[in-house]
């Protein structure tokens, strides 16, 4: 066993180095899309950051959700974090599992300026929502007489634009229709459905993103209405961005090794051009 994993060794380093070549070519012909989008992600946590300095706790609302699920409690609210924080991880290392393994299908880079697009789109519409009517947040920390359910009016614009991601995920306030943790599990969910290759670990993935609603609404991080909304708006706004945008293309099997030394001109021709198709997805024929 030994001998033979000093014999896989180099033949994974190669597939890693080729695997990064091309993926380093994709981020830069894709550079302005992903920055835009990374950049938004910011201005998505500035905007929820705003509006806890706006949110005025009350009491809370009447909720389906509530009256029908047991609550967790603070003592186990970790636990729909947990499991959100498990969906997230699990699709981060499905997107870069194929610098190890063979079964290469997809781009990473490609697949993550798609998810950047369906998370801006979604966000775009969260922000309009959550400014357009302020709701106490039912979390615990949002109630009245939590030193957290009001932030003091900023001393300084630093302040302001100085977003602590952690707290504001875990102790954020106004930020509700609809939620952000599911447009992340609607999105990845949806993302390794229609790329992903094993049936059950899709089926698996549904499950999962069914159990994180229940969890959210158990936890009080969210009334079910943010829920319900984040079901049907990520979904519709998936499939209208589907319906614009190309399909991503696919990696023809056997690409992942480093290409041989070209035997003729006419070869060397050939092979470029089968080396482009996966890159632009466009079929270039040669007069015969």
């Amino acid at each position: 066993m030994p001998f033979y994993i000093a014999r896989q060794a180099p033949k994974l380093w190669r597939k890693i180095c080729t695997e990064t070549t091309i993926e380093i070519s994709l981020v830069a012909e894709n550079r302005k899309l992903l920055l835009a989008g990374i950049v938004f992600q910011y201005i998505h946590g500035l905007a929820a950051h705003g509006i806890h300095y706006l949110h005025r706790p009350g009491p809370t609302l009447q909720d389906a959700g509530f009256f029908l699920l047991p609550e967790l409690g603070q003592d186990r609210a970790y636990v729909s974090e947990t499991s959100f924080t498990f969906i997230f991880a699990s699709f981060v290392l499905w997107t870069i599992h194929p610098f190890v393994f063979q079964n290469k299908k997809i781009y990473t880079v490609l697949i993550w300026c798609r998810v950047l697009a369906y998370l801006v789109a979604c966000q775009i519409l969260r922000i309009f929502t959550f400014y357009s009517t302020h709701l106490p947040g039912p979390n615990y920390h949002c109630h009245e007489g939590s030193k957290l359910a009001r932030l003091p009016h900023p001393k300084s614009a630093i302040e302001l634009l100085v977003i602590n991601f952690s707290r504001g995920v875990n102790y954020g306030c106004g930020d509700l229709i609809f939620s952000s943790h599911m447009i992340f599990t609607i999105v990845f969910v949806r993302t390794f459905h229609k790329y992903g290759t094993n049936r059950c670990i899709k089926q698996l993935a549904w499950l999962l993103a069914v159990v994180q609603s229940f969890l959210i609404v158990a936890s009080h991080k969210h009334y079910t209405v943010d829920v319900v909304v984040a079901w049907y708006t990520v979904n519709l706004v998936t499939f209208f961005i589907d319906k614009k945008l190309p399909d991503l293309p696919e990696r023809p099997t056997g690409l992942t090794s480093l290409p041989l030394p070209p035997q003729s001109r006419d070869w060397d021709s050939k092979n470029k051009e089968e080396h482009q198709i996966p890159l632009t997805g466009v079929t270039v024929e040669t007069a015969g």
